[in-house]
């Protein structure tokens, strides 16, 4: 079991949204310290948190990254894209774009911080998902999201042995700013935060952050038109 209390973590996204609220949490659980990524250090405000350049799409910004936090024992891949590309009608660089940071992105952080976790003794990962990681209706993030979910899963599978725990985190609509005008009932940052580090400390393989998360995910054993009612008009 991974114990947040006095770990060393790094939130890629660090500075808004769930990330924003997964870095209060962690100092609020007894975190020793906080590395908080963005594209931009000086928008992240928490004032105890260690502020990080990192593009997890840029190889040498990712190397770059893991070289200045060499203490770490907690990765959060939260960072993403909300492309949302069309397969039929958007360009395919629109499709690449979204795999580059919600794919490859996390898989650059990982291989990345792997050696450094294994150095210090071993430690847990998790991979910020989405209920849309199971379904198909939101284009190329929904298809981003999905091969995520299955890097998750091979990763936990080829990390348990070295020390290294894995988490995925699904949610469905959060209350930030990338949902603003959606409207629907939302989940609070700091809820999804919470139920997140709960799942770390409990060893958990995925945790699913909302109702309506949960009831997709009940679905996935059913026929394709009880997440598709349209398949069945």
């Amino acid at each position: 079991m991974t114990t947040i209390e006095g770990s060393v973590a790094l939130v890629t996204g660090g500075s808004r949204g769930i990330g924003r609220a997964l870095v209060t949490a962690l100092y609020e659980r007894g975190a020793k310290k906080v590395y908080a990524t963005a594209r931009d250090p000086r928008t992240v405000t928490h004032p105890d948190a260690v502020p990080l350049a990192l593009e997890v799409s840029d190889p040498a910004s990712v190397a770059a990254a893991a070289e200045q936090a060499q203490d770490v024992t907690l990765l959060i891949n939260n960072a993403g894209a909300s492309v949302n590309a069309s397969f039929l009608d958007a360009p395919v660089e629109d499709v690449r774009r979204e795999f580059e940071t919600n794919f490859f992105g996390p898989l650059l952080v990982t291989r990345a911080f792997v050696p450094v976790i294994e150095r210090n003794g071993g430690g847990h990962i998790l991979n910020v998902h989405s209920v849309l990681s199971w379904l198909g209706v939101a284009g190329s993030y929904s298809a981003s999201k999905a091969a995520l979910w299955s890097q998750t899963n091979s990763l936990r599978l080829d990390l348990r042995p070295r020390g290294i725990e894995v988490t995925g985190l699904h949610v469905g609509y959060v209350d930030t700013d990338m949902t603003a005008k959606i409207d629907a009932p939302k989940v609070t940052p700091e809820s999804v935060a919470a139920q997140a580090l709960d799942g770390i400390e409990a060893g958990a393989f995925e945790v699913l952050a909302d109702d309506l998360t949960r009831q997709v995910k009940a679905g996935l054993a059913a026929d394709l038109s009880t997440l598709y009612p349209q398949l069945a008009a």
